[in-house]
C-alpha cells in the first residue's frame, strides 16, 4: 500500500505543475520523485501522469488521486490532532479565568491536587471563556456572576471586593465610601491584563483618562511615587501588602464586589471530586 508521504508529493506536482519544481520543494532530485510517482502508481494499479520528453502532467486519474489524495492528508492531520488534543486533557487541567486574581490561590490548589498533570491557565473574555468549556478546551472557567448552562455544574469560589487607592492629599480621601461616578473625569493609573475589570473602568468612568501600565512593578513604582487615584482590591492587598503613603477607600457600586463562580463540565465532576471537596472544605 502507497504511503502518507507519497500523496503529500503528489500534491506538491500538482501544485507546482513541474516534475523539477516538486523535487526542489520535496527536497529530492527529479529522478527520486519521478521513481516515488512510479511506485505510487504502480501500488495503485492505474497511470496517474502523461509524460512528455522533458515534462509530465497529470491525466484525469491523476487529478481524481489528487483530490483523494487531498482528503486523506486532512484526515490524517484531523486524526493526529485528535488524538494529541485528547492526549493533553488527559495530561493537562486548564483553567481559564475572567481575571488574573481568582487564579492567584486556584493554580497552586490544582498543582498539589493533580501534581502529575500540567495546569495551564488564560485569562479572557466570559464569552470565549464559555464557549472554551462548551468544546472542551478547558476543563474549568471562572466567571464573575453564576449562569445557568446545560450540561455544567457550578460552585461559588471566592469574592473580590474593589477599592479606589488614593494619595492622602485627594479631596476624598476621608471618604468612607465611593462611587465610580465620583472620579470620573479624573486621570488614574490602571494595570493591563485585568480581565473584565477593565472593560468595567471603562463603561463606569466614560470620561476618565486611563493610564495603563504593562509591567507590574512599574505600576507598582508608579503608584507609591504618584499622585493620581488608582485600584486596588482585598485580594490584590492579601497578595502583595499594602501600598504605603495611600489611602483605600470601597467603591459601593454592586459591580465592584464580586462573586466568581467556578464552572466544569458535568462529565469531569468525578475527575475534579478531590479538587471540588478541597474547595468546599475551605469555605
Amino acid at each position: 500500500m502507497f504511503e502518507l508521504y507519497q500523496l503529500e508529493q503528489l500534491l506538491i506536482v500538482a501544485e507546482c505543475g513541474t516534475l523539477s519544481g516538486a523535487a526542489e520543494q520535496n527536497h529530492l532530485s527529479p529522478s527520486a520523485l519521478s521513481r516515488s510517482m512510479q511506485r505510487l502508481e504502480s501500488e495503485i494499479g492505474v497511470t496517474l501522469f502523461i509524460r512528455h520528453k522533458n515534462r509530465i502532467e497529470l491525466n484525469e486519474n491523476g487529478k481524481l488521486a489528487v483530490d483523494y489524495a487531498r482528503k486523506i492528508i486532512d484526515q490524517a492531520n484531523d486524526m493526529v490532532s485528535g488524538i494529541r488534543s485528547f492526549d493533553r486533557r488527559n495530561h493537562t487541567i486548564s483553567v481559564g479565568s475572567c481575571a488574573p486574581a481568582p487564579l492567584w490561590s486556584l493554580l497552586p490548589m490544582l498543582s498539589d491536587q493533580y501534581s502529575d498533570r500540567t495546569i495551564a491557565s488564560d485569562v479572557r473574555d466570559t464569552e470565549l471563556l464559555i464557549q472554551g468549556l462548551q468544546d472542551g478546551t478547558y476543563q474549568m472557567i471562572i466567571l464573575p456572576y453564576h449562569q445557568e448552562m446545560e450540561g455544567v455544574e457550578s460552585r461559588q469560589y471566592l469574592e473580590e471586593h474593589l477599592f479606589f487607592s488614593l494619595p492622602p492629599a485627594h479631596p476624598l480621601s476621608g471618604s468612607k465610601g465611593l462611587h465610580f461616578a465620583d472620579l470620573n473625569g479624573e486621570t488614574m493609573l490602571l494595570r493591563s491584563k485585568i480581565g473584565f475589570w477593565h472593560k468595567l473602568h471603562i463603561e463606569k468612568m466614560p470620561d476618565t483618562r486611563f493610564l495603563i501600565q504593562e509591567e507590574v512593578s512599574a505600576f507598582d513604582e508608579l503608584v507609591k511615587a504618584s499622585a493620581l487615584p488608582s485600584f486596588t482590591s482585598d485580594l490584590v492587598i492579601q497578595r502583595e501588602g499594602e501600598v504605603p503613603n495611600r489611602v483605600k477607600v470601597p467603591i459601593l457600586d454592586k459591580e465592584a464586589n464580586i462573586v466568581y463562580y467556578l464552572y466544569f463540565s458535568k462529565k469531569n465532576q468525578k475527575s475534579l471530586a478531590h479538587f471540588l471537596q478541597v474547595i468546599q472544605l475551605q469555605k
